[in-house]
């Protein structure tokens, strides 16, 4: 009974250990510190705690535990709705706003995390389980087990959840800011017809010019995404600062595309104004799951 509850015990702190090296406040201040971030902690030792008793209970031959299944998918999916309609009601609330594909793959990143700490908890239960029905180990060896299992395996979880960013699909570089008449223009794209000479000034002076090049055809599709190019300069704007207000159209920024290319220049105005601070950011952005494509590897069917 003691190794029982020892083995109980020590799955359910693996599996919210899990949840916390997921939680992360970073540039988004999402989730937000202490409410939203309390509430995610309470949740991923809520799942670690479902993971945990699911094996024991089959053991004992109470194959009603399948409900715990079924609980915990229910519960995860209310935390996917929570988050979506929570990022919802803040978008009206952005200057530059995050986009819908953006608070979707949010959303779902949350739902996936609180699994990671359910299957590491059942996992980790599940091993020690198995270990002691066949080994009878002692338990400080078999909690040594489970410990050294749980961290590997977060770590596994960990890095197969990372998701891609921009920089392993294209090339991004500093784009040139100039008019053409009353376009404005970056490289050779065009962006926006700007009327007024001090808006254009100000362009001018304060306005940062980016260019992204797809590596292949998979990138020029994924990018060609409406969602995962505002995603790109909701990042921006988040990190360096808008020096834009509520209607000031001239200063909104905006992402073109290419069409011969399918290279992507975008125009933001920022508080930090460092061309090479805008690069860095962007490279880091995450290829969002709704918007990433692979026309290269889908067969090709004549009609």
């Amino acid at each position: 009974m003691e190794n029982s509850i020892s083995v109980i015990f020590i799955a359910i702190i693996m599996g919210t250990l899990a949840r916390v090296l997921m939680i992360r406040v970073d540039y988004r201040q999402y989730p937000s510190y202490p409410q939203s971030f309390v509430s995610h902690l309470i949740l991923g030792f809520v799942a670690a705690c479902l993971g945990a008793v699911v094996t024991p209970a089959f053991l004992s031959k109470d194959y009603g535990a399948v409900t715990f299944l079924g609980l915990a998918t229910a519960q995860f999916k209310d935390i996917r709705s929570m988050e979506r309609e929570s990022l919802e009601r803040l978008e009206s609330m952005e200057l530059v706003k995050r986009g819908e594909a953006y608070i979707e793959d949010i959303a779902k990143r949350f739902e996936a995390r609180n699994y990671v700490a359910f299957l590491t908890s059942f996992s980790v239960c599940t091993l020690s389980s198995i270990l002691n029905q066949i080994f009878e180990l002692e338990v400080i060896l078999l909690l040594i087990v489970e410990i050294v299992f749980g961290l590997l395996l977060i770590l596994f979880l960990k890095n197969i959840l990372k998701p891609n960013t921009i920089a392993d699909i294209a090339d991004v570089k500093e784009g040139k800011i100039h008019f053409k008449g009353p376009l404005l223009m970056v490289d050779d794209v065009v962006i926006m017809n700007i009327g007024y000479q001090v808006s254009k000034d100000i362009i001018l002076e304060k306005g940062m010019g980016i260019t992204i090049y797809p590596k292949d055809e998979n990138a020029v599709a994924t990018l060609a995404n409406i969602g995962q190019r505002q995603a790109i300069i909701h990042n921006l704007a988040s990190q360096l600062g808008i020096r834009k207000d509520v209607d000031e159209p001239d200063f909104t920024p905006l992402a073109r595309r290419e069409p011969s290319t399918g290279n992507i220049s975008l125009f933001i105005i920022t508080m930090n104004n460092i061309p090479h601070d805008g690069i860095v950011i962007a490279k880091n952005v995450p290829v969002l799951e709704s918007a990433r494509r692979k026309p290269d590897g889908s067969e090709k069917k004549e009609g």
